[in-house]
């Protein structure tokens, strides 16, 4: 544990990821941002539901839902955007509902390309084409950074916090990200790419420190990376140079809000060092941010904290928005 907590490895940046990611956002901003918001009735008495279609990566079309306390429309409430884990979607309005009842707008954005692998579906495509692929999103476009899959993912990350801030009845400067696994890596890029967040939650978050994460498993989703680079020989290379560009750990490092992290020192899927990773280079050193935690679950594997880091996570927003 003290080796985690001190582990910063250096950084291998690509020198114009700042513009790569200014040029990429520029132009999904080109379009508004609110496609379509109509009523949903979900059978649900306490919770006014939204269902939301937000402009994402180059304007293409992004679902989510949108869930907040009854009758508070006309009442500026902070909100909490989430962000699913790999191969899960939307699913049903009902699913999600502790943020709305804790008194905060919610908008659950669906990932696009994904609903198919857990849960009860999705309603968002993947519309850009790829070249050759291992099963799954890990490796569509690898081998170029304009064209990889989480560029348009998390582009649409962002642009959920954008759609979000949009909605009327929701203050503007009280907006935090959260998410696990995917979920995690989605919060962080977030994080790294709005501005004027009030918190960032990450747990277990996946696409952080890819290098480390290669040399230590091979447990899907990193495992789709290295069946692709099996075959591919000759693509490890380009494969790492467009990785870089979508490393959460270099995304963390220019995020400002206040974070809170969980890690699991069994995770099998997203070793915790690459957690550490992201956590300790977070804010530019998180360190040096004493509203920046982590919560550590030393004998669980991925599923990490669940309802505990729920509960712990309700307790320390609150504590920052009212």
């Amino acid at each position: 544990m003290p080796e985690l907590e001190r582990y910063l490895p250096e950084l291998d940046e690509p020198a114009d990821l700042d513009d790569f990611w200014s040029r990429t956002l520029a132009q999904a901003r080109r379009h508004d941002v609110v496609v379509d918001a109509r009523p949903h009735d979900a059978g649900l008495r306490l919770v006014d539901t939204t269902d939301l279609t937000f402009a994402g990566f180059d304007g293409q079309p992004v679902k989510a839902w949108v869930t907040r306390p009854a009758g508070t429309q006309g009442e500026p409430l902070p909100a909490v955007v989430e962000y699913l884990g790999y191969g899960g979607g939307r699913g049903f309005a009902h699913e999600r509902l502790a943020w709305a009842a804790a008194g905060y707008v919610h908008l659950l954005m669906d990932t696009r390309g994904q609903g198919s692998v857990w849960g009860t579906g999705g309603h968002t495509p993947d519309e850009a084409g790829s070249g050759p692929a291992a099963p799954g999103v890990m490796t569509r476009g690898i081998e170029d950074p304009e064209r990889y899959y989480y560029r348009r993912a998390m582009t649409d990350a962002v642009r959920a916090v954008d759609a979000v801030r949009a909605l009327p009845g929701v203050d503007a400067r009280r907006v935090a990200v959260t998410g696990g696994s995917q979920g995690g890596a989605l919060a962080l890029a977030a994080g790294g790419l709005s501005d004027g967040l009030v918190a960032v939650m990450p747990d277990v978050p996946f696409l952080c420190h890819f290098r480390r994460a290669l040399d230590l498993t091979d447990s899907h989703p990193y495992g789709e990376l290295v069946q692709y680079l099996a075959v591919h020989r000759d693509a490890v290379d380009r494969a790492h140079r467009t990785l870089s560009y979508f490393d959460c750990v270099h995304l963390a490092r220019r995020a400002s809000a206040p974070a809170l992290f969980s890690v699991a020192l069994r995770d099998d899927i997203c070793p915790p060092s690459t957690v550490f990773a992201a956590y300790n280079h977070y804010a530019g050193l998180a360190a040096q941010r004493p509203q920046t935690q982590i919560e550590v679950y030393t004998y669980n594997r991925h599923e990490g904290g669940l309802g505990f880091q729920l509960d712990r996570q309700l307790r320390w927003l609150d504590a920052l928005v009212r």
